[in-house]
């Protein structure tokens, strides 16, 4: 027997108010003109389907049916998420008042009544099923979901849901598309302007904003390798929206465990919310203090609840891939060219450049030093450069921007051997000081050849020649004079 039309009437009143509460908290969109056609025998299946957050919205409907691939196409799917599911005690959906009842509730004050829950985890495609479910209203919250990602709300599901396509009848399997928006980040260094030890070393972290809900926490922590120094940090948004230290954000430092925080205060999570296409910059200012391959990382906390979750473990917070700089020696040995015997006292100045080592302008000094001397064994290290070949977080090649040539430039020889007559090339690639890495010859005063020095038998002989010669002459003269005297006087006589 059919219902009378006053009845149905009332009915489809009652109808309209369930379905305003169910849009407004998340039920689905049931429309119970047909409520008295339940059939209490029946049970229901829940498919959810599970994608990232797209960039911008799809349009696409969310009344119950399932999506078609092609309407799929263009979202991600998302693996392993978990999610639980509840029944609400108290809610007969068979009945007029069970959805008056449910269109009163919200998830909140739904969970204070419900029963124990099932919990299913998403597939490879991003979907999970429940069947055989009594008919009622659930709850459906997700549970455990990837690190970085910021769980969709929990809602409320009615099963069934008036079918969209013929509101005469029930949709007992019901599929539900909740998103996640997924936050990721990155983390770059900038050394390319660093040379030596205490040379500025910026690094900068992105990171996304959770899109689709108010973002309730935001934190970002960055823990300094012991051989940075930490100088200080500036926080914006990659947009230019304004932020204001101190209002919006804090940045601490912690000296003892070498950690940098920054964190969102309520007012900063209320731009991050109205910013969620957005990313979160911070940038960090530090000095290399000590030689090696210097790895860092950061921790990017994108809700309150990963607050409390260690990184890398579902729901919490996400772990940039590492960055590396690179810092290492000059070990020169010096030795004869000839005999390769160790050279001690060699004096040698470093320059970045061959203009400056040729012109003899911007020595490099380092804590302090600027020229160095090999030791007996012939060998001395300069400490605290930047590698030539990786800069930026990335290895290069030489005539790549950035590779860097250091220059050796002689100042002071052993003892008995010639300076260098132009600058020495040279690589840091390790921070080994007991690799040498360039070997440099030092030839002889002369090149070994030996020169005459006044005093020397050469010139004594030379001079010796010399006084006899002299004497000789002088001995001619004399006995030449004589003669000519003795003829005049006879002359003399004569006349």
């Amino acid at each position: 027997m059919k219902p009378s039309k006053a009845r149905r009437a009332i009915l489809a009143s009652l109808a309209a108010i369930a379905t305003a509460g169910m849009f407004a908290f998340g039920l689905g969109g049931a429309n119970a003109a047909n409520i008295s056609n339940i059939d209490p025998n029946q049970t229901a299946t829940l498919s959810i389907h599970k994608f990232e957050t797209p960039s911008t919205p799809t349009g696409l409907p969310n009344d119950g049916t399932a999506l078609t691939p092609a309407q799929l196409a263009a979202l991600t799917p998302m693996p392993g998420v978990t999610f639980t599911v509840q029944p609400i005690n108290g809610i007969d959906l068979t009945t007029n008042a069970g959805w008056t009842a449910a269109a009163a509730l919200t998830p909140t004050t739904a969970a204070a009544q419900a029963g124990a829950g099932t919990t299913v985890t998403t597939d490879a495609s991003g979907n999970a099923t429940l069947s055989g479910l009594p008919l009622g209203l659930y709850l459906v919250t997700e549970t455990s979901y990837p690190a970085g990602v910021t769980p969709s709300a929990p809602f409320l599901v009615t099963l069934p849901l008036t079918n969209p396509t013929d509101t005469s009848s029930w949709l007992y399997n019901v599929n539900v598309y909740p998103k996640n928006s997924v936050t990721t980040a990155t983390k770059t260094v900038n050394d390319a302007n660093a040379i030596k030890l205490g040379d500025p070393v910026s690094w900068t972290i992105k990171a996304d904003i959770p899109d689709g809900n108010p973002v309730d926490g935001y934190k970002i922590t960055d823990q300094l390798d012991t051989k940075l120094t930490y100088s200080s940090a500036t926080v914006s948004l990659s947009n230019g929206a304004a932020l204001t230290s101190g209002t919006d954000y804090t940045v601490v430092y912690d000296s003892t465990t070498h950690t940098l925080t920054v964190n969102f205060t309520t007012s900063g999570l209320a731009i991050l919310t109205a910013n969620a296409t957005a990313q979160v910059v911070v940038d960090v200012n530090t000095t290399v203090n000590t030689v090696g391959e210097i790895s860092n990382t950061a921790v990017v906390y994108p809700n309150a609840a990963s607050f409390n979750v260690t990184p890398g473990q579902p729901g919490g917070p996400i772990v940039t891939p590492p960055v590396v700089t690179k810092w290492g020696d000059i070990v020169l040995h010096k030795q004869d060219s000839k005999t390769q015997a160790s050279l001690a006292g060699a004096t040698f100045q470093v320059y970045p450049t061959q203009a400056d080592a040729q012109a003899g302008t911007n020595a490099i000094t380092i804590n302090g030093v600027s020229s160095w001397t090999t030791d007996a064994s012939g060998n001395l290290v300069i400490s605290g450069l930047r590698y030539s070949n990786w800069v930026n977080g990335a290895a290069v090649n030489p005539g790549d921007p950035g590779y860097q040539s250091y220059w050796l430039v002689e100042t002071q020889a052993p003892t008995g051997y010639e300076l260098l007559a132009q600058p020495v090339e040279t690589t840091v690639t390790s921070s080994d000081p007991s690799v040498v890495t360039v070997t440099i010859d030092n030839v002889p005063h002369n090149a070994g050849f030996q020169l005459p020095f006044t005093g020397g038998p050469g010139t004594w002989a030379l001079t010796g020649g010399g006084i006899l010669l002299l004497t000789g002459a002088v001995l001619f003269f004399v006995f030449a004079n004589r003669r000519k005297n003795a003829a005049e006087a006879k002359e003399a006589e004569v006349a």
